[in-house]
Formats: structure tokens, sequence, C-alpha cells
């Protein structure tokens, strides 16, 4: 489990595809590596992914075809940069909300305005993600822990501070741009139990 809340500002310094093993990206870092074991999770822009090698301050992650299908993973390149967070540990204080690592689909930007010191974001979602998305609620955008600010249909919009713009690629992004989303964890199980989804 995550909490949307961004400890690194990491790079993609290489993507390989192979038919054996599929994609790989080496992702650059300022986590001590030394604390990083073989099969960590780590999230990256919200997907979780396992370090299989680590290589001084590059570590590794394989990437399955159903992933890459389903976020924003399949237009990753070279230079790119991500957001991580490593996972909750126990005693670990919980700020915002739980967060799984798993996408449940990919949105884009929509409109970019200052408000203040802020800027003023509106995204499009999915359809079919919409009806879980609420005012005053919390979304994952990128790995990051939002509180949406109103919805109107299918689209949303959040305002990220100064702070947020800075050590996130939310402050990166142009209309557009696609964005992992991940609901929150209570709207979808609370529409299970009424049977919505």
């Amino acid at each position: 489990m995550f909490t949307g809340i961004v400890t690194d500002l990491a790079e993609i310094v290489s993507v390989q595809h192979t038919p054996q093993r599929g994609t790989r990206f080496d992702v650059k870092t300022r986590y001590d590596l030394k604390d990083v074991p073989i099969g960590a999770s780590i999230a990256h822009n919200g997907v979780c992914l396992t370090v299989i090698d680590i290589k001084s301050d590059i570590y590794c992650v394989e990437v399955s075809e159903e992933t890459l299908s389903k976020t924003t993973l399949g237009d990753w390149r070279a230079g790119r940069k991500i957001n991580l967070e490593r996972p909750l540990a126990l005693g670990d204080e919980l700020g915002v909300h739980m967060v799984s690592g798993h996408v449940d689909g990919v949105g884009r930007l929509v409109s970019q305005v200052p408000d203040g010191a802020s800027q003023r974001l509106v995204f499009q979602a999915p359809d079919a993600l919409a009806k879980y998305i609420a005012s005053k609620g919390s979304v994952t955008v990128d790995g990051v822990s939002l509180t949406v600010n109103e919805v109107d249909g299918a689209t949303f919009g959040v305002n990220i501070i100064p702070h947020t713009q800075e050590v996130t690629t939310l402050g990166l992004l142009a209309p557009g741009d696609k964005v992992n989303l991940e609901i929150d964890l209570i709207a979808r199980y609370v529409a299970r139990l009424m049977g919505k989804e």
C-alpha cells in the first residue's frame, strides 16, 4: 500500500524491449538503494512495480504488456521524469489516503490555469471511472494523492500548490498529456457493496 505522497522525482534512463523479458525500464533515483532490496515494490507514477536489479543509483523494473496497455508506461522514453513512492511500512503516518498502486485507467489533462500561487488542473477521466470521482473526495493522479474540487460529468478539477508543482511531475504537465488515475479505494468498495459495479 501507498499514500500518494511522492518521495522522489526520478528519471527513466533507458527503455529496452525484448521478446523474452518484455519491457525493462532503468530508473535513476535519489533513494539510497542500499535500503532497497531486489523484489521491493515501488510506485512509478502510481503503478506498483518490482525492483529486479540494482546498479549504483539506478535500478531496473520489468513491465508486462497488460501494464503497458492499461497505463501511460507504454509512452515512456529515456529522459522522462516520473514520480516515485516507496510502500508504507508498519507504523508510518497515513497522511492522505490509501493507494493500492493499481491504476484504474488513463485520463488526460484538459486545462491548466493559475489560481493564486496554485495551479488549477482539470482532467478528463474515462467514462467508466467518472462515477467513482466525487467532489471533496480523493483521487490519485500519476501517483499523487489529490482532493477533488469539483466534478462535471467525466471531468474533475484539482488544485496543486507550488510545493507539489516542484516535487512531482504534475508541474510539468501540459494540456493533452495523459496521466494514470487510481480511484479512491473506499469509493470502489462502496460501489461494489451497492451493486453498482
